[in-house]
């Protein structure tokens, strides 16, 4: 067994594209419009499966925001400098309506350099810094 994707339902497809490609540096890897059922999709990644697992973009017509709830977490995501990771996107992320929300530096009780990065649609990231 093995991971292939997450699903992330999202209020906008294309501002969301461009926060995962221009902020995140990910690639649009493909696409699927699915008008009679009334939803399209995205799949973004650093690579395609079987690579890598991917993030799947869901738009459902008409629906341009969601209760986030209490359950979800985060999605993590390793950098090799977690500081100049968060340097260079910090004004990217603000032109598509995500933001850096917890500055860099190491998680409480431990040395692990970690940021947090909320994206359009207010789902979180993690960068973790993680050796090249």
């Amino acid at each position: 067994m093995r991971l292939l994707h997450t699903m992330l339902r999202v209020g906008d497809l294309q501002r969301s594209i461009a926060f995962y490609t221009e902020v995140l540096g990910m690639q649009l890897l493909r696409t699927t419009r699915r008008p009679d059922q009334q939803y399209d999709l995205a799949f973004v990644g650093y690579a395609a499966n079987p690579e890598q697992a991917e993030i799947e973009l869901t738009y459902n017509y008409g629906v341009d925001r969601y209760d986030l709830g209490t359950a979800y977490g985060h999605i993590a995501i390793g950098v090799p400098d977690v500081y100049a990771t968060c340097a260079a996107l910090r004004d990217r992320a603000a032109r598509y309506g995500g933001a850096v929300t917890r500055e860099p530096g190491p998680v409480k009780g431990g040395t692990t350099v970690i940021a947090f990065v909320i994206d359009p649609d207010g789902y979180k990231i993690e960068l973790i810094q993680r050796d090249p």
